[in-house]
């Protein structure tokens, strides 16, 4: 079974069901509250769990109430906790996402200790023992040392920076990602630096586009998928079960197995290299797999409401 950490933030969200996202000096109506786990990494984490892969996280909650829910929540869903750090005195990061009726979000928040981890927190060593390492928002200098530290051990590292690149340097783990994660308006950002301006040229660059599919740029060329058309309900978590679902399909292809299967035992474990030269049929299955898991979770409510892998294989099953 491929063994991925994800790192990042670890929050809980209050969503409120509103009739219009509101403007300046007007008033929205609130239909109905849910309350969840949320933040990028948690979330990607439980994604994964749900597809039936071993996942560890790294991150950091509060000794509040809202930290205990967030983490038996994680814990429920099978992933390892061994990496998160509960900062004791501390709030839990709570995020309120608003969300229309169209199923667009808006988002309130204040950080509380979502990035209390600091490399000098981190474990090295398991770090070193996983597959792959997917990075979210977070304390660039953490991301960098995390990034570092896999990319040493020949531990292929992912990268979705989030909504904060534009305020972050992160040129440390971006320097050693083998896959990076971006929506069109982020990755323009990514596109504005220097260093960046090669990176079709060796590395999987993933570009999302919500209801609209996404593209994948590789050294060996790029794929697109338009997305599945379906009833939204709520985008939040959306690109993070995107993710979770590409990864998880390329890193199965990669070990010569396919999800939800045993027959992957005794095969070579993923490397950065294989990630980076997968075949153009390994990128679109993931892309395809990936864009399915994105619009089940949009149909739902929550962030936390990525698909089983038997939900993803029925879905499929029915689109052709």
């Amino acid at each position: 079974m491929v063994r991925v950490l994800t790192a990042g933030h670890v929050n809980w969200d209050v969503t409120l069901r509103v009739d219009r996202l509101p403007e300046a000096d007007r008033e929205s109506a609130i239909r109905s509250q849910h309350r969840s786990g949320g933040g990028s990494a948690a979330n990607v984490a439980a994604a994964l769990a749900n597809l039936s892969l071993d996942t560890g996280l790294i991150g950091s909650v509060g000794d509040d109430d809202n930290g205990l829910l967030a983490s038996r929540e994680l814990e429920s869903a099978g992933v390892s906790l061994d990496g998160l750090r509960v900062v004791e005195g501390a709030d839990t990061a709570v995020k309120y996402l608003l969300v229309d009726d169209e199923g667009e979000v808006a988002v309130l928040g204040n950080d509380g200790v979502n990035e209390a981890v600091a490399p000098a927190d981190l474990d090295r060593d398991r770090i070193r023992g996983a597959d792959h390492v997917h990075l979210t928002s977070q304390r660039p200098e953490t991301a960098g040392a995390i990034a570092q530290t896999a990319n040493e051990a020949g531990v292929s590292v992912s990268f979705d920076p989030g909504r904060r690149l534009c305020d972050r340097d992160y040129t440390d783990a971006l320097a050693v990602a083998d896959i990076v994660f971006a929506n069109d308006q982020e990755i323009a950002s990514l596109l504005e630096d220097e260093y960046v301006g090669s990176a079709f040229d060796d590395r999987i660059v993933v570009v999302k586009y919500g209801g609209d599919g996404a593209e994948v740029h590789t050294p060996d060329g790029s794929y697109v998928h338009p997305g599945f058309d379906v009833d939204t309900v709520d985008t939040a978590g959306a690109g993070d079960a995107f993710a979770a679902g590409f990864i998880a399909t390329l890193l199965e292809q990669c070990a010569g197995t396919s999800l939800g299967s045993d027959d992957g035992v005794g095969q070579p474990e993923p490397s950065a290299s294989s990630v980076s030269s997968v075949s153009s049929v390994d990128i679109e299955r993931a892309l395809e797999f990936a864009n399915a898991c994105g619009a089940l979770t949009a149909s739902e409510e929550g962030a936390r409401s990525a698909p089983s892998l038997s939900r993803v294989t029925e879905f499929l099953s029915t689109r052709f």
